[in-house]
């Protein structure tokens, strides 16, 4: 069936009116203009909508029980193709799902939350963690927006680099090295790593080959939690992001200290699919997120408190 969806403006008019000549005058049509419409609605409905009752015309029982179905249809597909760019934060009711490093989400949550809550308390953020391979969540709207480090290559994904956390190596407070953690005692110290994988290397020993040192890796982890716990009771360190383990440290009462090595800073870097490009929420959701990522990022300081030289 072929619909021209401009009948339903038309039988909203003929329906509201109960006549030819005023829902012509309504719409600013001729009276033979909406006579052929109606036409084309009694065919297609296989009902009168509109009889003659003397000289007057009565609306028919279908006419007056599809009445406000049609005025709702309209209001619908009036917001269905409203300008994207419209956006009311105050009313607006919907539910984002992101998916982050589960150490990311704890940094940022937040803030993140406590922004939205105050701008626009119908929206829901449903958090979800890494995965151990690679998915097409976005591709299949499962996601909304993907936090991580990687560029993508697939065409349909935008993305957005945030900015860099810079690496950092975690000790317990009292550790003997924090005070001397040059590139040979780093390399000999026992080492966390936490991968979503469970790999047992990553740049840092590439990094540790050019200065011809190789380092111990004596456990992987899936989360900065269970690598944080490992670091408190024991004497092997911890090389992560410093934006992502902040909450770690605090809990555990570790200390931070650079990397005694030159490697770039991980970037932070938002990820969505090209369908949300226009979407005039999703570009809010984006904004807010990147507001949270730079608090989180500005705030990666070494400080007196903070630092294993203050040990």
């Amino acid at each position: 069936m072929h619909l021209d969806l401009n009948l339903l403006t038309v039988l909203e008019a003929l329906v509201e009116e109960g006549s030819v000549a005023g829902a012509a005058a309504r719409l600013r049509l001729s009276s033979p203009a909406v006579s052929r419409s109606l036409g084309r609605i009694r065919r297609l409905t296989g009902d009168e909508i509109l009889v003659r009752t003397g000289r007057t015309m009565t609306r028919t029982p279908y006419a007056l029980a599809v009445r406000d179905d049609v005025g709702e249809l309209l209001r619908q597909a009036g917001q269905l193709l409203a300008p994207s760019g419209s956006l009311d934060l105050a009313t607006l009711e919907r539910v984002f799902t992101l998916r982050a490093h589960d150490a990311l989400t704890a940094a940022i949550a937040p803030a993140l939350v406590s922004d939205v809550l105050r701008s626009a308390p119908g929206v829901r953020l449903r958090f979800l963690t890494e995965t151990p391979h690679s998915t097409d969540d976005l591709r299949h709207a499962v996601v909304d927006l993907e936090l991580g480090s990687s560029v993508p290559n697939a065409p349909e994904l935008r993305h957005d680099v945030l900015g860099r956390d810079p690496l950092l190596v975690v000790l317990r407070r009292g550790h003997p090295a924090a005070a001397r953690l040059n590139v040979p005692v780093y390399a000999a110290l026992p080492h966390v790593v936490v991968s979503r994988r469970g790999r047992l290397a990553d740049p840092v020993d590439d990094a540790l080959a050019e200065h011809d040192a190789q380092r111990l890796v004596v456990a992987s982890v899936g989360t900065i939690a269970a690598a944080a716990q490992i670091v408190a009771g024991t004497d092997a360190v911890l090389t992560a992001p410093g934006g992502m383990i902040d909450s770690a440290t605090a809990a555990f009462d570790l200390l931070t200290t650079p990397i005694p090595l030159n490697l770039p800073s991980p970037q932070v870097v938002s990820v969505w699919h090209q369908r949300s490009d226009s979407d005039a929420a999703h570009a809010w959701l984006r904004e807010r997120v990147r507001v949270a990522v730079k608090g989180l990022l500005n705030d990666v300081v070494l400080t007196p408190s903070n630092t294993a030289a203050s040990s």
